[in-house]
Formats: structure tokens, C-alpha cells, sequence
């Protein structure tokens, strides 16, 4: 039954002759999609918000947030304007220069903190390459499988894998655990989307539960098995590693339902809560907002999501829809890795919350990657 969905999904397509409203017609025009960017721009809003509370109204630091979604909109604009075509050319050309990049990480990378995951440039100032593979791995992955029939055979799965895994192992090289294993996902929803059988998925599902031992031993730093050690029993180190979730939970439960109101949380505002303007920001805002205020963020989400897919089943070639399916999947990862993160489900990885959390290089990629999606949307 799974795989008569997936085979819908790859089949679906709507017949020539669709008809735009007059209301539309201007953001056709200019290719557009009108409800996603309303969605997006909604968020935006309420992290701009969020971030003038959290950040102790820093409106230098606010303004900056904005200059950052003002230049990402312009990006997401202009994108949109040119055809999926060119990005499908140009998918190979764009992974190799990301592959490029996180070599010279390792050899001229910026350290910081331990980690060695920026380049300087002149000029320009720090750059992360690991947030370009975000856009180039579901490219790749789309462009090599829609090269041939769909669904995949084995031995095209089996490409499309190594394809992915090569990045992922780069990153988390680095160290950036987080990062790659969102753009692991990014391009294993696009392998999904292709059709898999349910019997593949399994026996990856248990290859991934075998290699588990291998990647602890291997693979995660000191730090990163502390953190997931910390996870089952937080208040084993209280002061130390446990801090962050402890300090998270009672920031989430003490906003009850409608919460303490616009900048009176207690939590961030007496530093209680760390890092409160970036990756735990949902948690700042939830003090202050409650969970009525936390339901409407979810809702936002849930709607950025839903119309990414319905691009991508509405579209007639099969690396769009491939495109803008994993795209849409991975925004889904992004929400739910951060939010699982702060509530205390989920290891702390250090992964922003989209469009919320400060950070210039992760908006303007999230709004290059929607740019891409809505020309795959509006040019038919």
C-alpha cells in the first residue's frame, strides 16, 4: 500500500489548461507563489519579535536580522525568475563547488571552539560551506535520479546513497553533527520521494541501527556522546552539561498557556537561559507566549510544509517534484531537531529553528532554497 502512494505521488501531475485568478496573476507574473511567501514572512515576523526580547532589545542585532531577510527575500526573488531547467544543469556543478569547499575547511578552516567549520574571506567575512550543501545535496539527488525511470533500481539507489554520504561524513568531520545530519536527511527524502520500497527502507532503517555502536566509537567527539548521554538524565550534571535542558524545561513550562506576555520572561532576560536568541529561542519564546503562541508558530510550519509538497505534486517533471518534496521534508527535519532538542527529546546538536533563530548564512540559504521551489511552481 506504502508504494501505491509513492507511485501516486510520482504520477500525479495537474492537466494543461489550469486557469489564474485575477488576484494571482501578479505574483505569476513575477513567479511568486503568494501563500508561501505569506507563511515565511509570518514566521519571519514573530522571530523578529521573539529576537528583540530574547537578545535584551539588541535592535542592533534585530536589524541585522532583518538586513539578513531583506537580502534573502531579494535572493529568493531572483531565483525564482530563472527556470528549474538551469538548476537542474547546473545541480552537478554546484555539489562538486560544495564538495570543494569543505575541503578547503580542512585545510585553511577557522577554528572556533573546536570545531573547524568557516572560511575567511577577504572582504566578506566568515563563511559556513556546510550550509551550501543544505541546497546542493537534494539537487544533486534529484538530478541524478531524474535521469532515469522512476522508481530507482538498486544500483541507483545504492549511487544516490554514496552521493549523500559523502558530504555527511565531511561535516560531521568537522566537527558539525547537526548540520550533516540534516543534509543526510535532505537527501534521503529525496531518494524516498522517488518510490522505495518499504522493504529498502527497512533494511536501511536496520543497517542504521546496526551502525549505531560504530558511529559512537568512530565518529562523535567527548562532547557529543556527553550530550546524549545527558539527554536520559539531565540532572546528573545539573550545573554543567545538564543546564541547558533544565533551564529550557522550566523557560517552556512556566509560559503555561497564554504565557508571562511580550518581554517578560523571566528566563532569558536573568540569562538563566542560554544561547536564548539563537538555538533556544523557542524556548524564550514560548515563556513568553505560551503554548497558544507556540501552536500558532506550529501552525506556520505545518503550512510552510504542506505547500512545499503540494508544489512538488502539482509539478510535471520529475526533478521538481523531487526537489521541492525533499526540500519541504527537510524544513520538517530543521523544526523538529531544534524543537526536539530544547523540550528535552532529543540530543542538543546546536541547529537554529528556521527563520526564528538569529543567524544571517541560515535565513538567506532557507530563502534561497524556497526561491528554487517557487520556480519550480510557477514555471510550468
Amino acid at each position: 500500500m506504502s508504494t501505491d502512494i509513492q507511485s501516486k505521488f510520482l504520477r500525479y501531475s495537474p492537466r494543461d489548461g489550469l486557469k489564474i485568478s485575477n488576484e494571482f496573476r501578479f505574483f505569476q507574473r513575477f513567479h511568486i507563489d503568494p501563500w508561501l511567501l505569506l507563511y515565511i514572512s509570518a514566521t519571519s515576523l514573530l522571530g523578529f519579535i521573539t529576537l528583540y526580547s530574547a537578545s535584551g532589545q539588541d535592535l542592533l542585532m534585530v536589524s541585522k536580522q532583518i538586513m539578513s531577510f531583506g537580502i534573502g527575500l531579494i535572493i529568493m526573488f531572483i531565483l525564482a525568475q530563472i527556470p528549474p531547467k538551469f538548476y537542474q544543469s547546473l545541480s552537478p556543478s554546484f555539489y562538486i563547488f560544495g564538495l570543494f569547499c569543505l575541503v578547503i575547511v580542512f585545510i585553511f578552516g577557522e577554528t572556533r571552539l573546536g570545531a573547524q567549520r568557516w572560511i575567511s574571506i577577504p572582504g566578506i567575512g566568515s563563511v559556513q560551506p556546510s550550509e551550501f550543501m543544505k541546497i546542493a545535496m537534494p539537487m544533486m539527488a534529484a538530478w541524478y535520479l531524474s535521469l532515469y525511470s522512476l522508481p530507482p533500481t538498486l544500483f541507483r539507489i545504492i549511487n544516490t546513497l554514496i552521493l549523500t554520504i559523502i558530504p555527511f561524513l565531511m561535516i560531521a568531520k568537522q566537527p558539525d553533527l547537526g548540520t550533516s545530519a540534516l543534509v543526510l536527511a535532505s537527501g534521503v527524502f529525496v531518494l524516498f520521494l522517488s518510490g522505495l520500497p518499504w522493504w529498502i527502507i527497512g533494511g536501511a532503517l536496520s543497517s542504521v541501527a546496526i551502525a549505531i555502536p560504530l558511529l559512537w566509537e568512530f565518529l562523535l567527539k567527548d562532547y557529543q556522546k556527553q550530550r546524549v548521554l545527558t539527554l536520559f538524565d539531565p540532572q546528573a550534571d545539573a550545573l554543567g552539561a545538564g543546564w541547558n535542558i533544565i533551564q529550557s524545561k522550566i523557560a517552556i513550562g512556566s509560559g503555561g498557556t497564554s504565557g508571562k506576555g511580550f518581554l517578560s520572561g523571566t528566563q532569558s532576560h536573568l540569562h538563566f537561559l542560554p544561547e536564548g536568541h539563537t538555538d533556544f529561542i523557542i524556548a524564550a519564546y514560548s515563556e513568553e507566549f505560551g503554548f497558544m503562541g507556540v501552536a500558532i508558530l506550529m501552525i506556520l510550519y505545518f503550512a510552510i510544509i504542506i505547500r512545499t509538497l503540494q508544489i512538488s505534486m502539482q509539478c510535471f517533471h520529475n526533478y521538481g517534484k523531487l526537489l521541492a518534496g525533499g526540500v519541504g521534508l527537510a524544513f520538517f527535519v530543521y523544526v523538529f531537531v531544534n524543537a526536539g532538542m530544547v523540550s528535552g527529546i532529543l540530543p542538543v546538536t546546536g541547529i537554529p529553528l528556521p527563520f526564528m533563530s538569529y543567524g544571517g548564512t541560515a535565513i538567506i540559504t532557507l530563502m534561497a532554497s524556497f526561491g528554487i521551489v517557487m520556480s519550480i511552481h510557477t514555471h510550468k
